[in-house]
């Protein structure tokens, strides 16, 4: 199971939203954070979101029993373990 987090801060905004919109991704609070978790690989486009580079590169808080196996400026992708 791929999770990661994300502190919920509107610059963050746009990342929750597409993962939310996913319907393999699940979204939940987890404090100031929203845990993100899905079965297999959590892919976000990242003009989807709509975020700038530097939020873009800031957005991942903290992995749980997972790996980022792409960061660009296309995409993130993180898997599990």
């Amino acid at each position: 199971m791929a999770r990661f987090y994300v502190l919920e801060v509107p610059e963050n905004e746009g990342v929750i939203r597409v993962a939310a919109d996913d319907p393999t991704c699940t979204v939940d609070r987890v404090g100031p954070y929203c845990r993100l978790t899905a079965n297999g690989p959590i892919v976000i486009d990242r003009r989807a979101t709509g975020v700038r580079h530097a939020v873009w590169y800031s957005a991942v808080s903290g992995l749980e029993a997972s790996v980022v196996t792409q960061h660009d400026k296309d995409a993130l992708r993180v898997e599990s373990r």
